[in-house]
Formats: C-alpha cells, structure tokens, sequence
C-alpha cells in the first residue's frame, strides 16, 4: 500500500455518440489506484479544450491517456500533448486512436516523417503512417500474440492475450520496419500480423495499444497494462519504484 497518495491522470479524448470512452476510463485508473492503493483523480481533456500551451496544461498531472474516438477534433493539439508526454518521460497510454497518433507523433518528430498522417483525415497523405486495417477490428474480441522479450509481455506475465478491439485504421505496415528500428518497438500483434502495441523501452512507460485495455478492467482485476501505467505515475511522483 502506498498510502494517502493521490495520482492525477490527464485523459485526451473527444465525446462520442457510440461509445462513452471516458466512464470506461475513468473506471479502469480507479480499479488500478484501488488494487496498488492510492487514490486516482481522473480529469476528461477533450482535445478542443487544450491550448496552444497544451505542455503548460499538463504540468500539473502524473500521466497522460489518449484515448479512443478519433478522428480528434483538435487532432494537432493532441499530438502536441503526446509528443510532451514521450520528451518529459511522462508516463503514457494510447489507446485506439491514441495509438494511432502517437504513432504519427513520433514518426514525425523522431523519424523526421515530416508529412506523416492519418488516411482517415488524409485519404490522399503521402506518408500514410496509420491506414486501413485490412480486416477491420470493429467491438469484438482478437488475439495479441507478444513478442516474448518485451515489456509488455512482462506486464502480462505471457506471450498470449484476448483483446476488445473498436478500430478502422492501424499502423500502415509499409512503415513497421522504421518506426521498429527507429526505437518505437512493436510488442505485439494480431492474427493477421498487424501491429497490435508498441512501446519505448528508454521511456519509464510509454505504450500504444489498438485495442482498449479498459473494456477488460474489472474492480477484481484491474487491467494489467493500466495497473503498470498507475505504478509508473507512482515512482514518477515519489521519485522512486513501487512493486
């Protein structure tokens, strides 16, 4: 137990009319705070309400989640946050359409992509990081097959898992082998061989995942990958580690 500890997690996202992302959110960062022992306070940043200075607007907060529902409304305000997140080794969680900029983020300002984007905002893109899936993943289960020396694999103690998907688009594959060799590693993936996590092994938690890990968090048993994000917010603001 770590005590009277209070975590504060930053959420970005946009409302949607389907889906009510932040409930589910909110709802998985507490099941973790209550399983580690410290109290999460959760606050919704949907993307038209960050700023020009969006880095200013995260200062005060221990870890950031982008979430799903894209595309984003302020789509640039967004990557701007999770390029503050990679650089200030602030503990981070993609999720869905987080995934989907973060990679765009990072092919951009570490790779030099510089006209990196999204096909579903740019059908016509040059460098179309993020594509169609060929097989859509679109509310329902698929395997993730991780690869089993990375971090991930470690956090769920095993190579295999079952996921919640809700996604069109994923990481266009042409652009796997740079963005794996450029330091962004992809950790798992689906049947079909697509790119299903990635994470930065350099940074204290950095990871991107096409599915949503908080439709699988249960008070009893908390998301492995958001009980690590929780644990990471914790040696971030204690300035040490926890078990």
């Amino acid at each position: 137990m770590v005590g009277e500890l209070t975590v504060r997690a930053g959420v970005i996202g946009d409302d949607h009319r389907t889906y009510n992302a932040v409930d589910h959110i909110r709802s998985s960062l507490t099941h973790a705070g209550r399983m580690i022992g410290v109290t999460i306070e959760t606050r919704w940043l949907p993307t038209p309400s960050l700023r020009h200075d969006v880095e200013r607007q995260l200062l005060d907060f221990d870890a950031v989640w982008c979430g799903p529902c894209g595309p984003y409304i302020n789509g640039s305000a967004a990557l701007r946050a999770i390029r503050y997140a990679r650089e200030q080794r602030l503990p981070f969680l993609g999720t869905c359409a987080g995934f989907q900029h973060a990679a765009i983020e990072y092919a951009r300002n570490v790779l030099g992509f510089a006209d990196a984007e999204h096909a579903e905002t740019n059908p016509g893109a040059a460098q179309p990081v993020v594509a169609p899936l060929p097989s859509p993943l679109f509310e329902r289960t698929a395997a993730v097959l991780l690869a089993p020396t990375s971090r991930c694999a470690a956090i769920y103690q095993r190579t295999e898992v079952a996921e919640w998907y809700r996604c069109h688009f994923g990481l266009n594959p042409t652009y796997l082998p740079v963005l794996h060799r450029g330091g962004l590693r992809v950790a798992g993936i689906d049947e079909e061989g697509m790119a299903a996590i990635f994470e930065q092994p350099d940074h204290p938690f950095y990871v991107g995942t096409l599915f949503m890990p908080e439709r699988r968090s249960r008070a009893e048993e908390p998301h492995p990958l958001v009980r690590a994000l929780v644990q990471a917010a914790v040696a971030r603001k204690q300035g040490g580690s926890i078990n």
